[in-house]
C-alpha cells in the first residue's frame, strides 16, 4: 500500500468519524420522544434520518462495495425514501432510537473494516474512494435535513452555537453588482472525484453577458419588498406564484411575524428581531422571483450562476471553487453549521470570485430560474434515483450551499433541486439582469 493509497484511506476515515459527530450531535441533542415524534409533515422524524443514514452506509458500503453479509436486511424497505412519503413514516414501524443508535454503529464498524482491505482503484465505484464520498455526502445532506427538522421543532432551544458570524470590516465597500462577460466557460465537471453523476460532464456552454448582484439579497432589502406591498400585488408575481402565494397565504418568509412595526423571527426556538444585514431565508422560489420583478431585475440562470462562481476572466478556466482550488476553510465561506445562521451580508472577502462576487457559497442556498436537467452526456451513476428521477419542470435548481451545508458537498459544480414551494430550506437568492 503505497502512501498516497494511505492517505486517501486516512482522509476518508477522518471524514467518516467528522460527520457522524454532526449526526450524533444532531440527535442526541433531542429526548426520545423529540426523535420519534414528527415535528412538521414536510419533514421525517429525526429517527428515521438518522437510521436511514445507516441503512444506506449498509447498502452501499457493507454490502455493494465490501461483498459482506447484511447487517439489517430486514429493514430495508422501511428506510427507502422512495417507497414512503415523509407525511407516512411516523406510522412505520421504525428501529427506536436506542436501537438504531446500535445499528448505525454496528454498520459503521463493519464501514471500517472494509476501507482497510478494499482496494480504492480498478473499479468506477470504488475509484480514488468514490462510493466513500458518496455516502459521506448523503450524510451531511441528511444532517442538514436534521437542521431543517430542528428549525421546525417546537419547544425551549437546544441548539445553540458558540458566537454569532463575525461582522465584515468592509460590508459596503465595492459595486453592488458585476458584469459577467459574454462568452463561453466551462460548465461542470469530469475530474472532481467525489462528484455527483449530475455535476457531470464538463461541457462548454456559451452565456451571454449579464449582471449579478455582488451580494445576496439582505433582510432588510427584502422587507422593503414585503413593506411596499409585494405580497398583494400581482404584478411581481408569475401566474403560478400568485396562485401558490394565495391558496398558502403568504405574506412574510417562513419564521417571520410582524409585531410593533418591526419583523421578528423565530429562529431554532428564540425569536429575535430580523437582522438587517443578514441574507435572506426560508423564501421559497416564487418569493424570490417576484422580488426580483419588483427590484426590475431576474434570477440569475444556473448557468449564468455557475460562471459568476468559477469562471476566472484571466486564465479562461474553470476554478472548483469562487476563491481557486484549494478545500474550503473558515475564511472562505460559512459552512458546516459553525454559527446557526447566515452571516452577514460581504462577509468572507477571502471567498470572492475573481469577478469580485461574495458568498457564493456557504450562508444560503440560491435559488436560480433553472429546471433540474442532465447535461449534455448525462449518464445515470451508480443509480437513476440519486438524480436522473427528478429530471423536468417540477423542481427548481439551488446552488451555493447554506450555512447548514458540510464543505465535504459545497463545490463550485453541485447541484441542488427542491420544489419551487419549499420554504423550509435554508434557501434565499441574489438577482440579475
Amino acid at each position: 500500500m503505497d502512501e498516497t493509497d494511505t492517505q486517501l484511506r486516512g482522509r476518508i476515515a477522518a471524514e467518516l468519524t467528522r460527520t457522524r459527530a454532526r449526526s450524533a450531535a444532531l440527535t442526541e441533542a433531542v429526548d426520545e420522544h423529540d426523535l420519534v415524534r414528527q415535528h412538521s409533515p414536510l419533514m421525517s422524524p429525526l429517527v428515521w434520518d438518522f437510521a436511514h443514514i445507516g441503512n444506506q452506509e449498509e447498502l452501499w458500503l457493507v454490502r455493494d462495495v465490501g461483498g459482506r453479509d447484511p447487517v439489517r436486511q430486514d429493514i430495508d424497505e422501511l428506510y427507502d425514501a422512495f417507497r414512503h412519503p415523509r407525511s407516512d413514516r411516523p406510522a412505520l414501524p421504525l428501529l427506536a432510537p436506542g436501537e438504531a443508535r446500535r445499528y448505525v454503529g454496528t454498520v459503521r464498524d463493519k464501514v471500517f473494516d472494509v476501507l482497510e482491505s478494499v482496494p480504492l482503484e480498478g473499479h468506477r465505484l470504488v475509484d480514488q474512494g468514490f462510493a466513500f464520498g458518496m455516502i459521506l455526502q448523503h450524510e451531511q445532506q441528511h444532517d442538514e435535513t436534521m437542521a431543517a427538522t430542528h428549525q421546525l421543532r417546537s419547544g425551549p432551544p437546544v441548539l445553540s452555537a458558540p458566537a454569532p458570524p463575525p461582522a465584515p470590516e468592509s460590508a459596503a465597500d465595492g459595486p453592488a453588482e458585476v458584469c459577467v462577460p459574454g462568452g463561453p466557460f466551462r460548465m461542470g465537471t469530469s475530474t472532481e472525484p467525489w462528484a455527483l453523476d449530475n455535476e457531470r460532464p464538463a461541457h462548454s456552454v456559451e452565456v451571454p453577458a449579464f449582471w449579478i448582484d455582488t451580494l445576496p439579497v439582505s433582510n432588510a432589502q427584502y422587507a422593503a419588498f414585503a413593506d411596499d406591498g409585494g405580497y398583494t400585488d400581482p404584478r411581481w408575481w408569475s401566474e403560478q406564484g400568485w396562485a401558490h402565494r394565495t391558496e398558502a397565504g403568504l405574506t412574510a418568509p417562513l419564521f417571520w411575524t410582524r409585531d410593533g412595526g418591526l419583523w421578528w423571527r423565530t429562529r431554532f426556538g428564540v425569536s429575535e428581531p430580523v437582522p438587517a444585514d443578514e441574507p435572506v431565508q426560508h423564501v421559497c422560489f416564487y418569493e424570490a422571483e417576484a422580488y426580483a420583478r419588483w427590484a426590475g431585475r431576474r434570477l440569475p440562470t444556473e448557468a449564468e450562476w455557475e460562471k459568476a462562481a468559477r469562471w476566472d476572466p484571466e486564465s479562461g478556466r474553470s476554478r472548483r471553487y469562487p476563491w481557486g482550488d484549494t478545500d474550503p476553510g473558515p475564511e472562505h465561506a460559512n459552512l458546516g453549521q459553525r454559527y446557526l445562521q447566515p452571516a452577514p451580508v460581504g462577509s468572507y472577502p477571502a471567498g470572492a470570485s475573481p469577478l469580485g462576487v461574495r458568498q457564493l457559497l456557504g450562508d444560503v442556498w440560491e435559488w436560480t430560474s433553472s429546471t433540474l436537467a442532465g447535461y449534455p452526456g448525462f449518464a445515470p451513476f451508480p443509480y437513476r434515483e440519486y438524480s436522473e428521477v427528478f429530471f423536468g419542470p417540477s423542481y427548481r435548481v439551488l446552488r451555493g450551499g447554506s450555512w447548514a451545508t458540510d464543505r465535504a458537498a459545497a463545490r463550485g459544480t453541485f447541484r441542488n433541486w427542491d420544489y419551487p414551494i419549499r420554504r423550509q430550506i435554508f434557501a434565499g437568492f441574489r438577482t440579475a439582469r
